[in-house]
C-alpha cells in the first residue's frame, strides 16, 4: 500500500504548473456535478479522455481506477430505475426499471466518467508533495495542508503498523470467523493501532518542535508561471465557456 505514487512523465501535462491543474480541475468538476443534459456531459467525458492521452496515462492502471468507479456504477443501474417512481422502461422479473431512474443513473455514469479522468490527468500527474505544496500557494489553509501531507506521509506507516500486528496475532493461533472472539479482537486491533498512532504523533510533534516547526512549512520548490501555463489557462476557459454555452443553448438546459 502506497499513497505517495502518481503517473510520473514528461508530457505537456506534466509540465505544467500545478496550481491552474488544481483550479481548473476543480471548476471543471463542479461544472459537470451540476444538472446538465447529455450532450454536455457527453463533452465532458470527451475533455476527460482528450487529457488523459495527452498525460499518457498508463493504460492497465488507469482501467483499474475506471473499472472500481463503473462497478459501483452498475449497482446505480440496479437500484435507482427500482426505486425511482415513473413510468416503467422494462421490467425483469416482474420487477420495473422507471425511465427516471435509469436516467439518473446514466448522468451519474457519465459525469463521474469524466471527473474521474479529468482528476486523474491533471491531478495524479502531480507529486502529492508538490500538490500540498502548490494548495498552500493558493492560500489554502494550513491546518487542511498539515492534514493532507501528513495523512500522505503515515498512512504507509499505519498500515504497515496494522500488518504487523496482525501478524502477531496470526502468529498467535487467531483465525477470523463469524463469531465474538473475532469481533473482540478486531476491535483490540483498531484500538492498538489507535494507541500506536496517538504516541507516534506525539513523537512525530515533538521532533518537529525541536526543528524549530511554527505551524507552518516552508516551501524550497518555486513554481513558475511560463508561456504554455498561459496557454492551458486560456483553452480550459475557452472550453468551459464553451460547455457552459452548450449548457443554456440546449433544451434540457436551464431556462
Amino acid at each position: 500500500m502506497s499513497c505517495t505514487t502518481h503517473f510520473a512523465g514528461h508530457t505537456v501535462i506534466h509540465r505544467l504548473d500545478p496550481r491552474p491543474r488544481i483550479v481548473a480541475t476543480l471548476l471543471f468538476a463542479v461544472f459537470i456535478a451540476l444538472d446538465n443534459p447529455y450532450p454536455v456531459l457527453a463533452t465532458g467525458l470527451g475533455v476527460g479522455i482528450v487529457l488523459a492521452m495527452l498525460a499518457r496515462l498508463p493504460a492497465r492502471p488507469l482501467a483499474r481506477r475506471l473499472l472500481h468507479i463503473n462497478l459501483f456504477m452498475a449497482l446505480l443501474f440496479l437500484t435507482l430505475p427500482t426505486t425511482t417512481p415513473g413510468e416503467p422502461a422494462f421490467s425483469i422479473f416482474s420487477l420495473p426499471f422507471s425511465r427516471v431512474g435509469l436516467h439518473l443513473a446514466a448522468m451519474i455514469t457519465l459525469k463521474a466518467n469524466a471527473i474521474v479522468l479529468a482528476f486523474t490527468a491533471l491531478l495524479g500527474t502531480v507529486e502529492l508533495s508538490a500538490l500540498g505544496h502548490a494548495l498552500q500557494h493558493l492560500r489554502v489553509p494550513d491546518r487542511l495542508i498539515h492534514l493532507f501531507l501528513f495523512t500522505l506521509r503515515y498512512l504507509d506507516v499505519i498500515h504497515h503498523a496494522y500488518e504487523d500486528l496482525l501478524r502477531a496475532m496470526k502468529a498467535r493461533g487467531f483465525r477470523p470467523r463469524m463469531d465474538l472472539h473475532t469481533y473482540r479482537s478486531y476491535g483490540s486491533l483498531m484500538a492498538m493501532l489507535l494507541v500506536r498512532s496517538l504516541e507516534r504523533a506525539e513523537r512525530v510533534m515533538d521532533a518537529m518542535k525541536c526543528r524549530g516547526f511554527k505551524g507552518r512549512f516552508l516551501t524550497y520548490r518555486p513554481f513558475d508561471f511560463h508561456r504554455r501555463d498561459a496557454v492551458f489557462c486560456l483553452v480550459a476557459t475557452i472550453v468551459l465557456c464553451l460547455c457552459a454555452s452548450l449548457r443554456w443553448a440546449l433544451p434540457g438546459g436551464p431556462q
